[in-house]
């Protein structure tokens, strides 16, 4: 392997590799870039790092390929088998046939009445949350047809849940679905994760995942396992993944890293079994449950998923599971109004809401059991201060590998998403580094910051270009491994496009207009799917990879970020000595937040009092006035846009 010199280290795109290879430079005191403030993740720089690179010195060849760290593909087996339409496997027509949009509801429904779902509470609780909560209060008076509805409303989108007649067409139009909003169709089958083989995914993690809070909720008719048991959907899970690996000989279970090296090796795709669910193991013998998932060939896990759990604290976000939360706790926080006004919702949150709930004792045991396998660690929905207890197990452990298979860098996303403890502070982030892990970037980043020094205009939001912002800012700034972290069937939207009617959706629509009109001025696409769906399903993966190229960013650390999962892997199994050696300085700097969007609308100009996007809107689409027709015809319209016309 070539020696680097210091000034080229600093000047390299950072892998894991590099990390695990380079040796100290003369003179390099390790200081510079910002100060972490947060808990102390100083390492001694001096450790010997012999057991990283085997005893002769040697380095294995690097590896080539992509890895993705946080795939449910088997998710028509989640929350009883009820809510996801589509299948993994089998022929297209099949797995992927007309869905009924919702009537009389094969998928996507919620029950009529949700309030039988909340009776552990004394009344008064409830009543207390009603009044400081209206959701909650909509949560338990609205019917399944109304909260469905909810569940996918976010900008730009008409949801794919309750009743969604426009989203039924199957194989081979799929007109409806799969889409970037997507989350109750599928978006893994068997034929599209080839084609992203194909493409160069050469590392999958395959997470099993469930909610049973979610499948109580799902109309009954529609749950083929009514008992709810989130061990039961992630056996079953497991099982098909087994079954899946053995019936295609271009992937593989990997049981090791050594087994891991070999598969990419061969040009395979090594598929990695972990599991995502709130009550991981269950209420029994943890351990019995945890040497039955093992057999199963899972070798990395989350110890926490949306609750908190039997081994720690989760990261609160999403507004629903505080209220699924409530319904464990019975507790009303009145120290944070994380979920309304001044209160949070079942977690108990101190001042800056942070939820107070660190490792438990079962959760320590369930991480020396992980180490003692040698299964690298997901920190991805723990809460800081567990996040931080299971770090300190790490160190103790020569600095034993932590990894994040999907997450958000705090810094970059918008004040009100940044707030959120599920986001990644750098604090956290330099816990991933000195440990020798790295970060599966999710692939759905909203509206997001600007990074000043990413060579991709910050100019569509919810786009490749807002994932451009994360991925240079975790390239550059934090300088931290990247793989990818799709979360496809994950229950969350995704990538939006920069060429559909729904395209940089993720703001406000005046501004969504014009930043489609510069998209479409400039014609800087990729002839393929991805520029009218965004990221829908898996075939597309690869192409998000090569938008962000076109676009300008140096992705050349994901294209070999298989090999970074492998090494941290190898590193978990015994490999390592310490802490990694000579860590570049992590640098947060350049990040410029943007105005609100109150600010941002007052830019645009107005007729009848209304802001309108000059030139945006192209023949066929509907228009108020002249001015927003790309024509500068808007036939039809009458006074003020009403009635409305059509741009000729």
């Amino acid at each position: 392997m070539r020696r680097l010199s210091c000034s080229s280290l600093w000047s390299t795109p950072l892998s894991l590799g590099l990390l695990l290879s380079v040796t100290a430079c003369p003179g390099d005191d390790g200081e510079g870039g910002d100060e972490i403030s947060q808990p102390d993740t100083t390492a001694d720089t001096t450790a010997d790092t012999t057991a990283d690179t085997g005893e002769t010195g040697e380095q294995p060849e690097p590896l080539t390929g992509v890895a993705d760290l946080h795939l449910h593909m088997f998710a028509e087996e989640a929350f009883g088998g009820g809510w996801f339409h589509g299948q993994v496997e089998g022929p297209a027509e099949i797995a992927l046939a007309m869905c009924d949009g919702g009537t009389p509801g094969d998928h996507g429904m919620l029950r009529e009445d949700l309030s039988v779902l909340f009776t552990a509470c004394d009344e008064a609780i409830y009543t207390e949350a009603m009044l400081q909560v209206p959701l909650f209060g909509a949560l338990l008076n609205l019917n399944g047809l109304g909260i469905a509805e909810l569940l996918a409303q976010v900008p730009g989108s008409d949801g794919d849940t309750g009743l969604h007649p426009d989203r039924t067409d199957g194989w081979p139009e799929l007109e409806g679905w799969p889409r970037w909003d997507a989350i109750a169709h599928q978006q893994s089958w068997e034929g599209w994760l080839e084609q992203a083989y194909e493409d160069g995914l050469r590392v999958s993690v395959m997470s099993a995942v469930t909610l049973d809070w979610l499948c109580r909720a799902i109309e009954p008719a529609n749950v083929e396992r009514p008992d709810c048991d989130e061990m039961d959907d992630v056996i079953i899970q497991l099982e098909r993944a087994n079954a899946f690996a053995e019936a295609n000989d271009w992937v593989e279970i990997a049981l090791s890293a050594e087994d891991a090296r070999r598969i990419v090796s061969e040009d395979k795709l090594a598929m990695v079994l972990s599991i995502e669910a709130s009550h991981i193991f269950g209420d029994g013998d943890w351990e019995a449950s945890f040497e039955e998932v093992y057999a199963l060939g899972v070798r990395t896990l989350q110890p926490v998923h949306q609750l908190d759990n039997r081994f720690g604290g989760a990261a609160p976000h999403n507004t629903i599971f505080h209220m699924t939360q409530m319904e464990e706790s019975c507790h009303i926080d009145t120290d944070c109004g994380l979920t309304s006004g001044s209160v949070t919702l079942g977690f108990d949150v101190d001042e800056n809401c942070r939820n107070t709930k660190g490792l438990t004792d079962e959760g320590a045991a369930l991480i020396e059991k992980m180490i003692e396998r040698g299964m690298p660690v997901d920190l991805a929905h723990m809460s800081e201060a567990m996040t931080a207890d299971v770090y300190d197990i790490a160190v103790a452990n020569d600095y034993y590998p932590l990894y994040l298979s999907h997450a958000h860098f705090r810094e970059i996303m918008l004040p009100a998403k940044g707030r959120e403890e599920k986001t990644t502070p750098m604090f956290i982030v330099d816990m991933v580094r000195q440990t020798g892990g790295m970060v599966g970037l999710r692939t759905a980043h909203e509206e997001t910051n600007t990074y000043e020094p990413s060579p991709v205009t910050n100019t569509c939001h919810g786009s490749s270009r807002s994932f451009a912002q994360a991925y240079d800012y975790g390239r550059l700034g934090l300088q931290v491994a990247i793989g990818m972290g799709s979360d496809l069937n994950g229950f969350i939207q995704q990538t939006r496009p920069r060429f559909a009617a729904d395209g940089c959706s993720a703001s406000f629509p005046v501004e969504a207009q014009c930043q489609q009109r510069d998209e479409r001025l400039e014609g800087l696409t990729l002839g393929t799917p991805f520029d009218q769906k965004g990221l829908s399903e898996m075939s597309l993966l690869g192409d998000l990879i090569d938008d962000l190229e076109l676009l300008g960013s140096d992705v050349e650390p994901l294209r070999r970020s298989a090999d970074d999962f492998v090494r941290m892997w190898e590193r978990a199994e015994g490999m390592r000595s310490g802490p990694i050696p000579d860590l570049p300085a992590m640098d947060g700097s350049g990040v410029t937040v943007l105005p609100s969007h109150f600010e941002r609308l007052q830019e645009f100009p107005q007729e009848c009092d209304e802001e309108y996007c000059p030139g945006a809107l192209v023949a066929g689409q509907v228009c108020r006035f002249d001015a927003e027709c790309e024509s500068g015809t808007c036939a039809g319209a009458g006074a003020c846009g009403s009635p409305e016309g059509i741009c000729e």
